[in-house]
């Protein structure tokens, strides 16, 4: 049994927490390209895609329906992909510390959000062979592809262990943020985690719809960032973890002083004052 004391866990879910905002700002980027670019469609949101497949056969629209099974079938093989990495280490869902790195995540997590980077570079290799702009069957490849590492990622985060947060759909964890916030008395965990991937998620769209607008050609460069950051954060070793967490240390104060001191002091300023009130 391994009996070393452990870091404390704070500086830890702090870190994850920095991840799971940077992989949320890469799904509303990718969203964005997806529905702009790629059919019309979502890569992250499956419940509205599921929804769009429903108005695809309700308006017999074969465009509409063969991007909503594309974008649905690339997030299940992301999925698949993710777990099997996972399984292929030999992980458990108790797995959850590797003390070796800041963010206490193990291999296959690493590995996971790797592989993600590489579909991601590999749809900003096609983004830029079609010219931006992507048709026909190229559409489809490049829509399977972002649909399949957002999959991988929705998949890895589950194994991150981030309570009532994710990083691809986030209609619970807003639910969850503003009950707990409109509960008289009820402490909110993870406050600051759930408006962070809140925003991250909006951001990213915002940047994305930007890059879209006027510079169309480096609207890739916005998940690969994104991802990059979360690796890098993800396999900062274990002595990063206070640079990467620490907060401005304030000046020490006096000590503070017990009650007979307080007293003490008290009765002696009480005799000082009184001394020239009465005649000795």
């Amino acid at each position: 049994m391994d009996d070393r004391p452990r870091e404390p866990r704070e500086p830890r879910e702090q870190v994850k927490s920095l991840i799971a905002v940077v992989l949320t700002f890469a799904s509303g980027a990718t969203d964005v390209v997806s529905f702009t670019h790629l059919g019309s469609v979502f890569t992250s949101v499956m419940t509205g895609n599921i929804v769009l497949l429903g108005l695809a056969v309700a308006h017999a629209s074969v465009s509409l329906a063969t991007h909503t099974t594309t974008s649905i079938a690339g997030y299940i093989a992301g999925v698949a992909v993710s777990t099997w990495i996972a399984r292929g280490f030999g992980a458990s869902p108790a797995e959850t510390f590797d003390d070796s790195r800041a963010s206490g995540l193990p291999s296959h997590v690493i590995w996971a959000l790797f592989a993600e980077f590489i579909l991601f570079a590999g749809f900003a290799l096609g983004w830029e062979i079609s010219g931006a702009n992507p048709a026909g069957w190229a559409q489809f490849c490049l829509l399977a592809t972002v649909a399949a590492a957002i999959g991988m990622q929705s998949a890895t985060v589950n194994r991150m262990n981030l309570s009532d947060v994710g990083t691809t759909y986030l209609t619970g964890t807003l639910t969850t943020l503003v009950a707990s916030l409109v509960s008289p008395g009820q402490k909110t965990r993870n406050k600051l985690r759930r408006l962070g991937v809140l925003f991250g998620l909006a951001a990213g769209a915002g940047l994305s719809g930007l890059l879209i607008k006027t510079a169309a050609a480096g609207a890739p460069a916005l998940q690969l960032t994104a991802l990059g950051t979360a690796l890098v954060l993800a396999t900062a070793p274990a002595r990063w973890q206070q640079r990467l967490t620490s907060r401005p240390q304030l000046p020490p104060g006096p000590a503070p002083q017990s009650a007979a001191d307080r007293h003490g002091q008290d009765r002696g300023s009480l005799a000082r004052s009184g001394e020239g009130l009465y005649p000795r």
